[in-house]
């Protein structure tokens, strides 16, 4: 499904099936999910969860699509869901499930119930793109890695595969003109003596030439790079991000709203984040840390009108996969007076990220069989810095993404219905 073309990569025709055309439960039949970062804790979580769901070995507690609003809504099931994906680390899905249930996050008896699965699903990952690593013209990296993807839903007979990023926080790159052209970006791509694109632009370029619906969950640059957006059009695929809304930044953009409601207004509001693990030590560089603090600030001042004071985000190790946040709010209220209002919560991160990763997958699916294209600003509900949307008031949040999956699931069953015709 991907070819070369004297102007460089291209998708294939039909590389993306039709709209509506599914089969199965609820017209989807098994439905893929490609995991960028499979073998890190938030993806492993994921696979757990959803394994034990499948399974019914819990209630999918956490879990949005699971809320009365959307009942009737047109979604594949959980055990219709396949998990694959890319990564550079050794280190097996299996193995980092055992490491998080020594840690007490996963509880044990579960993760022996899954283990299985959890082997199965890491026999489906494949080397991803390692900038670091043995040298490898981008352009090939690309076809490489959507080749993957296309193999994998060949090989399990899948109806379509969501492409979803939850790898490491990358620094953000210096601006290169070739960002600005298309032309210049292609160039560049086949020129071996060259990397252009940072490792999470190479994946989200290969998941759209596969034909894939994409998804960013982290603040990585992925497709803020404007020629890739515009070469990514091309394949006509649905696309969400960015940077998951799972903890301190989901309570902000509920608790600032409220505060506008009352008439309050904010003079300062300065947050601090522990985080220890693979997250930590990651984000203990300081340009890998930029983009990230960049991506949570951005929403409260835009509901606060700019009355924020910067975000701090500390490695604590012996903290491992918890992390703990505290907020101080202070509030000019009526006659001058004060209001001071203090939070702190402390919760396994990648717990608050897996339901997350599962309702994505399952709303992407909704979307690309509705016939949807480009950013999808409903979903930006779960997310930070949201794609395709200005709104970041949680409440209303949640009301645009009700409305547009029910009117989705509508244009799908009036699509079949006419079908049936």
């Amino acid at each position: 499904m991907i070819r070369d073309t004297h102007e460089g990569l291209e998708a294939e025709p039909g590389g993306k099936a039709a709209p509506g055309a599914a089969h199965g439960n609820g017209g989807y039949g098994r439905t893929g999910i490609w995991l960028i970062g499979a073998r890190g804790s938030v993806a492993t979580t994921a696979v757990i969860g959803l394994a034990a769901i499948a399974s019914r070995l819990v209630k999918p507690l956490g879990c949005v699509t699971e809320q009365d609003a959307f009942d009737g809504v047109c979604l594949p099931d959980y055990a219709d869901l396949v998990v694959g994906g890319h990564d550079i680390s050794g280190v097996s899905i299996l193995k980092r499930g055992e490491k998080l249930a020594e840690a007490g996050m996963v509880p044990a008896h579960l993760f022996e119930s899954v283990r299985a699965q959890l082997q199965e699903a890491d026999g489906r990952v494949r080397p991803g793109y390692d900038p670091a690593g043995a040298p490898e013209p981008q352009a090939e990296a690309v076809r490489r890695l959507a080749g993957d993807i296309l193999a994998f839903r060949e090989t399990n007979g899948l109806r379509r595969v969501i492409v979803v990023d939850v790898a490491s926080t990358e620094a953000p790159p210096a601006q290169l003109d070739e960002y600005c052209d298309s032309g210049l970006l292609r160039e560049a791509l086949e020129d071996p003596a060259r990397s252009v694109l940072p490792a999470s632009s190479v994946a989200a370029y290969a998941a759209v030439l596969a034909g894939s619906p994409y998804i960013c969950f982290t603040p990585s640059v992925a497709l803020n790079i404007p020629a890739l957006y515009e070469l990514a059009g091309a394949s006509r695929v649905p696309t969400a991000g960015q940077d998951g809304k799972t903890g301190q930044t989901w309570l902000r953009s509920v608790l600032a709203p409220a505060l506008a409601a009352r008439g309050l207004h904010v003079l300062s509001w300065a947050g601090t984040n522990l985080l220890g693990g693979g997250d930590g030590a990651t984000l203990a560089d300081s340009r890998a840390v930029s983009g990230k603090l960049l991506s949570k600030n951005r929403g409260l001042r835009e509901l606060t009108g700019g009355a924020v004071t910067p975000l701090h985000i500390d490695n604590v190790p012996d903290l491992g996969e918890t992390k703990v946040a505290w907020d101080h709010i202070h509030v000019e209220g009526f006659l001058g007076s004060r209001l001071t209002i203090q939070t702190t919560w402390t919760a396994y991160d990648s717990m608050l990220a897996a339901p997350m990763i599962l309702d994505l997958a399952r709303l992407m699916a909704l979307a690309d069989a509705a016939g949807e294209t480009g950013h999808v600003g409903a979903l930006g509900f779960f997310f930070k810095d949201p794609w395709g949307s200005a709104e970041h008031s949680f409440a209303q949040q949640v009301n645009n993404l009700v409305h547009w999956a029910q009117e989705a699931s509508s244009r799908i069953s009036s699509r079949a219905g006419k079908e049936k015709q």
